[in-house]
């Protein structure tokens, strides 16, 4: 559907009952029932990103996939980070933005390692002759019933993944981003409603949401605006490779949102492309809550 048409919120898009599922994480979202929309048919871009040079972090599938397809359409270039196994669905998205007509440039790595990520502002620096976007989506989410159950090691890799990954990233990209230039980062609905089989993953969104804020104070000085976009429940590679507890995925996002259903990615692109346009011009420091009426501050 595009974007731009009327339509009752409640079933924009449809109300998904996935079957119970599993994949070894992270997943691949061509092997998903059903497969996520990412806006690849409905969404149609008016050239508010004319000219932006953005780097794109979990842009293979889910939100980051959406994001990287919309930004394209807006008339940005792209560079789109993801794990070497999700090799498969980040050549789809890399061929629908140069169907948009726009650059993209592929650096597979893992951003646990902070040398990857100063590879890879490296890299998108040089291909795109410059930066000036900066979106940070990638992320991990493991379900674990009891805290007893929680490896330290998972708990240690989720913030290197959420929270350390977003730092790094940023940290190597500011000396090149000249003023205009955004930072958009992912939080969650969670970062205000933990689960309670998820409290690494909640905490960290947590985290993000105030490490943003800060930076959102410091950086605004140089002309580079920080923000937040703080997704609600939203269908995605994360849920069936481990994200939650697979017996509940027939129910995914019924309960939680009062909108009465999940999200499809391709709903929180348009938050992200706001967070990045000049129209936000005035938009500092900001979480957008994309939530489907969840209460949050």
């Amino acid at each position: 559907m595009d974007q731009y048409a009327f339509a009752d919120p409640r079933t924009r898009y449809p109300r998904i009952s996935p079957p119970v599922q599993q994949q070894e994480e992270p997943g691949l979202q061509q092997e998903m029932t059903p497969v996520p929309d990412l806006g690849e048919h409905g969404y149609r871009g008016t050239g508010r990103l004319t000219g932006r040079r953005a780097l794109i972090t979990g842009a293979d599938s889910g939100i980051g996939a959406a994001v990287a397809i919309a930004f394209a359409r807006e008339g940005a270039d792209v560079t789109m980070s993801y794990l070497p196994e999700e090799e498969d669905d980040a050549a789809q998205i890399a061929a629908l933005v140069e169907a948009a007509g726009r650059s993209v440039t592929r650096v597979p790595g893992d951003l646990t390692d902070p040398a990857y990520c100063r590879t890879l502002v490296d890299t998108a620096v040089h291909a795109m002759g410059g930066l000036d976007a900066v979106v940070n989506i990638a992320g991990k989410q493991r379900w674990v019933e009891r805290l007893e159950d929680l490896d330290d090691a998972l708990f240690e890799e989720t913030y290197r993944t959420n929270v350390f990954a977003a730092f790094h990233v940023i940290k190597a990209a500011v000396p090149h981003l000249p003023p205009g230039s955004t930072i958009v980062n992912t939080a969650s609905a969670e970062a205000y409603q933990p689960a309670p089989d998820r409290i690494d993953y909640a905490s960290t969104k947590a985290a993000v949401n105030n490490l943003s804020k800060g930076l959102a104070q410091q950086l605004v000085e140089r002309g580079i605006r920080v923000n937040v976009v703080a997704p609600g429940p939203t269908w995605t590679a994360l849920q069936p490779s481990g994200g939650v507890d697979p017996e509940t995925l027939p129910d995914f996002g019924a309960s939680e949102a009062p909108i009465g259903r999940a999200a499809q990615p391709v709903e929180q692109a348009p938050a992200y492309v706001f967070l990045t346009s000049a129209e936000s011009s005035f938009v500092v420091g900001a979480t957008l809550n994309v939530n489907g009426g969840m209460p949050s501050p």
